[in-house]
């Protein structure tokens, strides 16, 4: 069982001992650290207001409870959406103008998994010194709660999915006429969480009228692995080419990543959501792109194509949006799926991407493996190399980054070697003697191959 406090919030595996898992106590002393940090951090006294929101895990309702009463303990006026995508609970934020907000998911992780994300005023992950500041504030757990007479309110709110919905239907670049011209016939998985609800709704507000639901009853028992990768997707992909529909959705439990699957019952490739979508806001939108190091060159290639500039960020979501920030991008996100679109929010928006796909495919036709047809295809291999303890895992990155010197090499984020169509990415764990290794080429075999190479120059400077 595990606890992991991080500068981006806490998680951990519910059930345990105080310390080593996400007990009760424990969620207790991180929203209390958080809530104090946000005191100490607002200048507006009479403005204490947190948002939260929650995915359908087992343990959410639990968490919620524990959460919503220790904020309100604090004296802060607590906004509960209740069950809420994590996008959606972002946005909330700065619309109540509130102080922060807290969502209640471990995402992708599975079911005995759950967490705290922690959201600054703008609805945006806290950075990394932020993050710091309250894992000090936990640490020495000097918390002052308020007074009887000052306790804050508890304050349930049901409305934000619907405004989330709406924000999307109004951006103009969601073609709610073309969609529905296409009378598409769609299946959605949304691993019996959150997305169940939120996708339907969305895509009925897009004009789609043939949705068919699997693992769409937002029970948190979730009905495969939820991190949506094509190996925990094969039945689903199999009910889409036999239920001969258009298109595949499918959701992560707290609906920031998305998975498309074509007509054939083939992945879209997580990848290329990103793709996909920068392709259709470049067409009419110029600017700039962003992904993380470890995402595909493909994204790279579509913007220079648009005649726009892309750009690389260190892995994590909150360090996406702050080279989005940097270079104005007009989209961006991570290969796993996640995609930020700054004309609605600075955050992985599955609903979002959806309304923008399917955009795209009804302007393009109709045939998903057609679209996918026409992007480059290059192909990632993931691997990772344990060393023995003691080992210097810095001394080993920079002496891989003088062996290959000769090359383009990126170091904001570990070491990234960038070859004529191919690229390496070495990135080391802060908490095991590990070190990850993502290679991408124009075939599988070259991407293997690359990484064992990697891999071998590796073990021989670890001797």
């Amino acid at each position: 069982m595990t606890l992991i406090k991080s500068i981006s919030g806490i998680r951990g595996t519910i059930g345990g001992k105080v310390s080593e898992n996400l007990t009760p106590i424990d969620i207790v002393k991180y929203a209390a650290a958080f809530g104090e940090w946000l005191k100490s951090k607002s200048q507006n006294q009479e403005n204490q207001k947190i948002v939260i929101g929650r995915d359908a895990r087992l343990s959410g309702q639990m968490l919620s409870q524990l959460v919503c009463a220790t904020l309100q303990g604090l004296g802060f006026d607590v906004i509960d959406l209740g069950l809420a995508t994590t996008p959606t609970v972002e946005i909330a934020v700065p619309l109540e103008n509130a102080l922060g907000g807290i969502i209640l998911t471990a995402s992708h992780n599975p079911i005995q998994w759950n967490a705290l994300k922690l959201l600054n005023e703008k609805g945006e992950f806290i950075s990394g010194k932020d993050g710091e500041e309250l894992l000090q504030i936990a640490e020495k757990e000097d918390f002052n709660f308020a007074e009887v007479k000052k306790l804050g309110k508890y304050i349930p709110n049901d409305e934000y999915l619907k405004k989330h919905i709406d924000m999307i239907l109004a951006l103009p670049l969601i073609d709610v006429e073309a969609i529905r011209a296409k009378n598409f016939k769609i299946a959605v998985d949304a691993v019996n969480s959150v997305g169940g609800v939120a996708v339907p709704a969305l895509l009925k507000a897009l004009g789609v009228t043939q949705i068919t639901e699997f693992n769409c009853e937002p029970t948190g028992n979730f009905a495969h692995n939820p991190e949506p990768l094509p190996e925990n997707l094969i039945q689903f992909c199999k009910d889409v080419e036999k239920g001969h529909f258009d298109l595949g959705i499918v959701i992560d439990p707290d609906v920031d990543r998305l998975a498309l699957i074509c007509e054939n019952g083939e992945p879209f490739g997580e990848e290329y959501t990103l793709v996909a979508v920068a392709d259709y806001v470049l067409k009419t939108q110029k600017g700039n792109t962003v992904s993380n190091l470890s995402s595909t060159q493909a994204l790279k290639v579509i913007t220079e194509k648009h005649g726009q500039s892309y750009f690389a960020s260190a892995v994590g979501e909150v360090n996406v949006v702050a080279t989005m920030k940097l270079s104005k991008a007009v989209i961006g996100g991570e290969g796993n799926g996640g995609i930020i679109y700054p004309d609605l929010h600075y955050g992985r928006d599955a609903l979002v991407g959806i309304a923008l796909f399917l955009s795209h495919l009804a302007r393009f036709g109709k045939s998903a493996s057609l679209l996918r047809s026409t992007y480059p295809n290059f192909y990632i291999s993931k691997n990772k190399i344990e060393l023995s303890q003691g080992i210097n895992v810095d001394d080993i990155l920079e002496k891989m980054q003088r062996k290959y010197s000769k090359f383009n090499t990126n170091t904001i984020d570990g070491l990234k070697v960038t070859f004529d169509n191919a690229w390496v990415h070495l990135r080391k764990s802060n908490t095991e003697p590990i070190i990850r290794i993502y290679a991408e080429a124009d075939s599988t075999s070259t991407a293997d191959n690359l990484a064992e190479k990697v891999m071998a120059d590796i073990r021989e400077f670890s001797k």
